[in-house]
This record gives structure tokens, C-alpha cells and sequence, in this order.
């Protein structure tokens, strides 16, 4: 999650059509409440905007912490990835 809201603003629904086009099924009511955590530990801040269509949407966008989380979650993951990556390599 931190990821896409790195690369752009968005609101919750518009979130989990992300998640599923990247193969990911997520429902929206499971979005709602990592979203208000992130918010919490401030890696992220939601801000009302008007809609378009409707009713105004909550958009969110990564703070400087979230950035700073998002880096670290790379760094891990590459960590994990390369040696798993040669495990499976080596069947």
C-alpha cells in the first residue's frame, strides 16, 4: 500500500481496484482499517477533497515517514527475496 500511495494520491476504493489489478484481492473492508492504521503510526495522511462524482473522498498520500518506512520494507525485502530466489532456483 505504501508503495502506490507513494506514486500517487488516492482514496480507499480507488486503492483496492489497485490491489486487484496487481492481483491482489483485498476487500474494502479490510482497506479501511490498514488505511487508519498507516494514518496512526503517520506514514500517511488522509485529506478530504472533492469528488467529481459525489460525495467528497478521503485521498491519501505518504509522509516523510512513510517514505522512510517504505525504504526500510525494500531494503528487508530484498534481504529475503534473493536468498528465497535461490533456494527455489536450486530444486
Amino acid at each position: 500500500m505504501l508503495s502506490i500511495i507513494s506514486r500517487q494520491t488516492v482514496y480507499g476504493y480507488e486503492l483496492s481496484m489497485i490491489l486487484r489489478d496487481h492481483g491482489l484481492s483485498v476487500s474494502e473492508g479490510s482497506i479501511y482499517p490498514v488505511l487508519l492504521r498507516l494514518q496512526k503510526e503517520k506514514l500517511i495522511k488522509g485529506e478530504m477533497k472533492k469528488s467529481p462524482n459525489g460525495p467528497n473522498r478521503k485521498y491519501y498520500f505518504l509522509t516523510d515517514e512513510g517514505a522512510e518506512a517504505l525504504e526500510e520494507f525494500r531494503s528487508n525485502w530484498e534481504g529475503v527475496k534473493t536468498p528465497v530466489d535461490r533456494m527455489l532456483g536450486e530444486d
